[in-house]
């Protein structure tokens, strides 16, 4: 029999007064990445700390009395409270470090995420998105950018992994307690807690509000699950990637709609809005709502400040990593929305499609921001040449090397992944600005460390790490019920072995079971006693994912093998904390994705700033990154046809690699037993990438490149009552209607067949405008190298300058452009249109060529 209780109530712990800093210390998440307030939890009670996952709120509810109370008379630990909070309170008054051209005083600039990873004791996130998604927001505070993030609160959160006796994965869920965790209720002027209302299929949804705080940054999350909604509505934030279609609509209208509800609740106009991928979409249709509203606008007025402010980010590589929706759902869920807006529904479905007007085709929320968002940008250089590519559907006037989709590659919060011990190291030699502004760091001084010292920190790093897995091993062969064969026979994991760590989401394309191929050569490299390596495996499968499962089941199959007992484990439970020990710990970070299938791939950098060695094929981060003598390529710089051939051709490299070079470079040592090759590759591992692949460096390009541009746009477009967006609107309109008339009629140049680099080639043009003059009119050359099958590969453009116009209309442009480069040189004639208000965030998308 189960007894509900009458009412609950929120039972603050008593704590003595000189521990009264720990209430507020324990409140924000600056513990995540201070080591220092960390350690000061964890010195109440060790055991309790670890049990807690890391939860310093109910950690103080957990604790005894007795042991407060021994704690306030001990003079150590008050000094060591005292430090912290005195840390805690120079970092929150600290100026900031970053200034945004474009933003102004009182701007404001919301981060949207459908996922944050930010301690392991709130399990809001999946994966590298919410991991990414989590560092920006550190960074961000950091900087003092004034930035909120806004997401969901899962009551579930996502999984806790369980591995069953036969090596298959299970899925966990417990019920999380608001009243236990780092987050405290928003509350509204009648000082209730806030709650917003979001329209469904003919009801009201409600979701309430909470503010998590990471150092400076609020985050809002908004859960459903509250007395007021229908159990169904309850569950709808229950899980993260949980449930069906229906549900992941159902979500992201929470977030982008909700969300912008909350903040309006809240009095933040945010100046930008950041999309982190397509989950938050509906943000935009919310915004062009409220803007109608406000200024008495048409659809076309309000979307034009809406888009010019709203940045969106692709994070996947592949087409079946995109939300698409039938459009018979979206009617249901959505109709409501577009009616307020004016549109019917085939014209707000055509906002989510690639192809207006096509029926047949499912509405993709990625899409819709990007057709919502004026600056776009994939995670890696290497990622923007895929994203175009996946996209250019989108844009059928522009070639795909123009398709506007940039690139800011990811990074991560180095105090966050930068082990205790390593960062006291560059704390001595690099200097503490490598915590909150690492760019301008002296990096250079890691190679004042000396060989020894460095190497006795990551030696250790190891042992922590191999303890652990020991341990956790030991606890989950006990929970599976498995003999004591299982964890008594064999060899153990060595603390001196040369370790090598694979931890990230399980997918197909990520090629987790690359390294088993051949399991007899594995066996052989992993068996050497007199050279052993040890391999540690980590990571989830998406509950529906039955072929990733199937790989993890692989995984754990393999280590119970004889030959590969003690040196082949798969730990379960990956969290944040895990992440941290084994990206410290390991000696060299695998990847080995199916190129081009890795959009970033963050876990190696977070390695690489411990001074681990990384080793991938050359996709997402590394392909810009990689450079001799730091890690190691596998494979080539190309994509085979066929990913059979593909894998064998990985997997022979990754062996070559390990056999050849990587284990006995490990092993070469000197009469210290240091390996002094191996310590020179780790300072220069860190060196070239801990400064340049962190997030302080990301943000500050998203600020500049992207949120500074965004909030200039908005304000030119908002002021005086929205006078320019409206004067835009009806420019564009007119364009868009004469577009079609548009003709480019002859195409002249004085070049000949040959000429010298750097000789300017004069280019004569003449179009027919149509309807249109030719002030709303740009003509440019574009020009670049060319295959021999006539494909032109832009690499510069240079404008056309208007000369007349005839008494038929007929339009002339001249102007030159000089070729700098060798080789075979082309050029095509480019027509876009023009107005000098049009913001640079702003693209038609309109474009004829010749």
């Amino acid at each position: 029999m189960r007894i509900r209780p009458a009412r609950t109530f929120i039972v603050e712990p008593n704590l003595p007064g000189p521990l009264e800093p720990l209430r507020k210390l324990s409140r924000n998440l600056y513990w995540t990445w201070n080591t220092d307030a960390a350690a000061l939890f964890e010195r109440i009670d060790r055991e309790l700390w670890r049990a807690t996952d890391h939860n310093p709120v109910r950690l103080l509810q957990l604790v005894t009395p007795e042991r407060l109370h021994e704690l306030a008379e001990d003079a150590g630990f008050l000094e060591h409270q005292r430090r912290v909070a005195e840390a805690l309170e120079a970092y929150l008054r600290r100026p900031p470090i970053l200034t945004v051209e474009g933003l102004d005083r009182g701007d404001v600039i919301a981060y949207f995420s459908l996922e944050f990873a930010l301690a392991e004791c709130l399990p809001n996130y999946s994966g590298g998105l919410g991991v990414l998604a989590g560092d920006h927001l550190k960074s961000a505070s950091d900087l003092g950018l004034p930035l909120v993030g806004v997401g969901l609160f899962y009551h579930e959160g996502y999984f806790r992994q369980e591995i069953s006796p036969d090596g298959w994965q299970q899925e966990v869920y417990l019920d999380l307690d608001t009243a236990a965790l780092p987050m405290q209720h928003v509350l509204g002027a009648d000082g209730k807690p806030l709650e917003v209302s979001i329209p469904f299929d003919g009801r009201d949804v409600w979701a309430q509000a909470w503010r998590i705080d990471v150092g400076k940054t609020p985050l809002y999350v908004l859960s459903t699950n509250i007395e007021r909604n229908a159990p169904p509505d309850r569950e709808i934030t229950a899980r993260l990637y949980g449930g069906d279609n229906e549900t992941r609509i159902q979500q992201e209208m929470v977030l982008g709609i909700g969300g912008i509800r909350l903040l309006q609740a809240l009095g933040i106009e945010p100046a930008v809005c950041h999309m982190n991928e397509g989950h938050s979409a509906l943000l935009g249709v919310e915004r062009i709502r409220a803007a109608m509203e406000q200024f008495g606008a048409t659809f076309g007025e309000a979307r034009l400040p809406v888009t010019g402010a709203t940045v969106f980010t692709t994070h996947t590589a592949v087409a079946a990593g995109i939300d698409l929706f039938p459009p018979d759902l979206v009617r249901r869920y959505l109709a409501h929305t577009w009616q307020r807006l004016g549109l019917d529904d085939r014209a707000f479905l055509d906002l989510g499609r690639t192809r207006p007007g096509d029926d047949g085709e499912p509405f993709s929320m990625a899409v819709l921001g990007l057709n919502l968002s004026g600056y776009r940008n994939g995670v890696s250089k290497l990622h923007r040449g895929v994203s175009q590519r996946l996209w250019e559907a989108a844009w059928p006037n522009l070639p795909r090397d123009l398709v506007p989709i940039d690139a800011i590659t990811n990074g991560v919060h180095l105090p966050t992944w930068v082990s205790h011990e390593m960062g006291e190291l560059f704390d001595r030699y690099v200097g503490p600005g490598w915590r909150d502004d690492p760019e301008r760091a002296n990096w250079m001084g890691v190679y004042d460390i000396p060989d020894e010292e460095l190497w006795r920190v990551h030696e250790g790093q190891r042992q922590q790490l191999v303890l652990r897995a020991k341990q956790q091993h030991t606890e989950d062969l006990l929970r599976r019920g498995l003999p004591a064969r299982e964890i008594e026979g064999g060899r153990t994991l060595d603390a001196g072995a040369l370790t090598i760590g694979f931890a990230r989401r399980f997918a197909g394309y990520k090629r987790a079971t690359l390294l088993l191929r051949d399991l007899d050569r594995l066996a052989r490299i992993v068996g050497n006693t007199e050279r052993p390596v040890q391999v540690l495996f980590s990571g989830k499968a998406h509950p529906r994912d039955d072929g990733a499962k199937a790989l993890i089941r692989e995984v754990v199959q393999a280590s119970r093998s004889p030959e590969f007992r003690g040196r082949l484990l798969l730990l379960e439970r990956y969290d944040v904390e895990l992440g941290r020990l084994l990206v410290a710990g390991s000696d060299v970070w695998l990847n080995t994705p199916l190129r081009p299938l890795e959009a970033s791939g963050t876990s190696g950098m977070k390695a690489c700033a411990n001074g681990v060695l990384h080793m991938s094929v050359l996709d997402g981060w590394w392909w810009e990154a990689y450079r001799p003598g730091t890690g190691w390529a596998i494979g080539r710089n190309r994509v085979d046809d066929d990913p059979e051939a593909q894998d064998a051709f990985d997997a022979e490299s990754l062996y070559g690699l390990l056999e050849d070079e990587v284990i006995p470079l490990f092993y070469d040592r000197d009469a210290q037993g240091v390996p002094r090759e191996w310590v020179r590759r780790m300072k220069d591992t860190i060196v070239t990438y801990a400064p340049r692949f962190s997030t302080s460096r990301m943000v500050s390009d998203y600020a500049t490149r992207a949120y500074g541009p965004a909030a200039a746009a908005w304000h030119a477009l908002r002021a005086n009552g929205l006078e320019r967006a409206r004067e835009l609107a009806a420019w564009l309109e007119r364009v868009r209607a004469g577009w079609d008339a548009v003709k480019v009629y002859a195409v002249d140049d004085d070049g000949s067949e040959v000429r010298p680099a750097g000789a300017p080639v004069r280019v004569d043009v003449q179009l027919y405008p149509g309807p249109l003059q030719p002030a709303d009119l740009k003509v440019d050359i574009v020009y670049g190298r060319t295959s021999a099958g006539r494909e032109l590969h832009i690499e510069a453009e240079a404008p056309l300058s208007f000369v007349s116009q005839q008494e038929d209309r007929l339009c002339r442009y001249e102007g030159s452009f000089a070729p700098e480069t060798g080789g075979r040189v082309g050029y095509a004639v480019r027509v876009t249109p023009y107005h000098p208000h049009l913001p640079p965030v702003i693209h038609t998308g309109l474009a004829h060529w010749a």
